[in-house]
């Protein structure tokens, strides 16, 4: 598994984003909705992040909910 800085994990109801990729560590935000981007950050061994990634799922940025994209066109103000 190669790690890479903003990689977002999904791992049940929560979502993992690498936010500090280093040698022997990583920093991570732990997240409930990734669009909002609000969690908390965490630093952990790598060894200790690949345990915490059993059973995640690697997102693709396409795969991730967009803000814009939940905007439909009866929630979008008209302008004059």
């Amino acid at each position: 598994m190669k790690l890479e800085q903003g990689q977002i994990w999904k791992k049940g109801d929560d979502y993992l984003r690498i936010v500090e990729w280093a040698r022997l560590s990583i920093e991570y935000k732990a997240m409930k909705d990734p669009v909002t981007k609000q969690g908390t950050l965490h630093r952990v061994t790598k060894k200790e992040f690949c345990r915490l990634l059993k059973g995640a799922v690697l997102l693709k940025p396409e795969d991730l909910p967009e803000a814009e994209a939940e905007l439909t066109p009866e929630t979008v103000p008209e302008t004059e």
